[in-house]
């Protein structure tokens, strides 16, 4: 369901399984796969064209992994199992993760951020296959099953503690799978990459000895840009309400303000820059139903952590640290 909010400029498009091209005549490394719908891809600059391969390899098979665990929609993954029968036995120790990590998103953040959205989700996607909007009272109902305070899990089980509730990791699992997928390539000793997953991280550089540099698309314009920058250490996510607008005036899309069980209306888009992939993929969420002002505070109490913002109206704000590009 996720998103291809960003233009990765440094590269170009990358196609087919795997392959290499030469730049500055140094290497550069490329393989693909599908997964969460799209997609997925990974860059590695490195001179042993071996290892490069190989380790892309298993960096593409770690994000395949997650893909499989975390899906809403294939009846093998854990989270399809959890949301059929309310419960979970022996639950994989890479979702028990996920989840610890989205139970501390949604304190910092008062709620704004919830993975049990899915009723509302749901909901929307009925209404909007039969041409309309859900009534009030059908949108009070399924927000009356969005807590997460209501999921309980440990390393036994996950269960849900009201009938008829339901998980999506939509707004972590990509995230997560660039993290692993980060991991695998370390684990090979690989230190210039760029890995795309619906979120982005980069290390290192790219050949030319040149940063990463990606593109953050105008939520109204798919073919412009709002700005560039420079991809160094660190992992990008936008979240915005063109990747699933229930209207065509943006009003009504995917992303829910639990306190309200309909969309928040300030922002259009919410790029976030974070050290991790899962915060970056997060925090945009997080930051999309916060609005500016208190996405802003939250940002400045976390380690580096920026974003920027694009209102409904296309103007454009960002914290100090936001990286730019010359």
């Amino acid at each position: 369901m996720k998103r291809r909010t960003f233009i990765t400029s440094a590269i170009g498009a990358i196609a087919g399984a795997a392959g290499c091209v030469h730049s500055w005549q140094q290497p550069l490394h490329t393989g693909a796969a599908l997964a969460f719908g799209t997609t997925i891809s990974i860059s590695v600059a490195n001179a042993d064209d071996e290892l490069a391969q190989r380790a892309i390899a298993e960096a593409l098979q770690a994000a395949l992994a997650v893909d499989r665990l975390m899906s809403i929609y294939h009846p093998a993954s854990q989270v399809y199992q959890l949301n059929r029968d309310g419960v979970l036995h022996k639950p994989d120790a890479r979702l028990i993760e996920v989840l610890a990590k989205a139970t501390h998103l949604s304190d910092i953040s008062g709620g704004a951020f919830d993975v049990t959205t899915q009723p509302l989700w749901r909901l929307y996607t009925e209404a909007a296959r039969a041409g309309g909007l859900p009534s009030d009272e059908d949108r009070r109902r399924a927000q009356a099953l969005v807590d997460w305070r209501q999921l309980a899990f440990d390393a036994d089980h996950i269960r849900f503690r009201r009938p008829g509730m339901a998980l999506t990791l939509n707004g972590l699992a990509q995230g997560y799978a660039a993290d692993q997928a980060l991991a695998a390539l370390q684990a090979h000793g690989v230190r210039h990459a760029l890995l795309d997953t619906g979120e982005f991280t980069a290390r290192g550089q790219k050949p030319g000895r040149q940063p990463w540099v990606l593109g953050v698309r105008d939520p109204r314009d798919p073919g412009a840009l709002v700005t560039t920058l420079s991809a160094q250490g660190c992992s990008v996510a936008t979240s915005g309400d063109y990747e699933c607008s229930f209207t065509p005036d943006y009003r009504h899309h995917h992303i829910f303000d639990p306190a309200s069980g309909d969309s928040p209306t300030e922002l259009a888009s919410v790029t976030v820059v974070a050290p991790t992939a899962l915060e970056a993929d997060g925090l945009s969420t997080a930051f999309m139903v916060m609005g500016w002002e208190r996405a802003k505070a939250l940002a400045a109490q976390l380690r580096a952590v920026d974003l920027m913002v694009v209102d409904k109206q296309g103007r454009s704000r960002r914290t100090a640290g936001f990286p730019g590009h010359a």
